[in-house]
């Protein structure tokens, strides 16, 4: 079984903090979690192929292409930006998503 340092190490290293029952409760999870890898590492695989997968599909490679659309590439701009709902003239603006980690 999975000493208590163990499971306490793995704690801190998923920025855990875990009761003394809970350390007892994963401590017997983890194990049981490893036991079964040690069972799929004892099993004699010689003479299995390698599966990378098993639907049978294959990659589809092809040259790419560039195709001009007209229909979407002559589009007015100053018409589209006027369309938003906030704009300056000549940007689109958005609500900022991402903050900034300053440390």
């Amino acid at each position: 079984m999975l000493k208590k340092e163990d499971v306490l190490h793995i704690a801190r290293l998923a920025r855990l903090s875990l009761t003394d029952k809970q350390v007892e409760k994963f401590s017997i999870q983890l194990s049981g979690i490893l036991d079964l890898f040690k069972k799929v590492d004892d099993l004699d695989l010689s003479g299995v192929e390698e599966t990378s997968q098993v639907t049978g599909l294959k990659n589809i490679f092809r040259a790419d292409e560039v195709k001009n659309y007209q229909s979407l590439t002559r589009v007015d701009s100053k018409k589209l930006i006027s369309g938003a709902p906030l704009h300056d003239g000549t940007q689109i603006i958005v609500p900022k998503v991402i903050e900034e980690n300053n440390g």
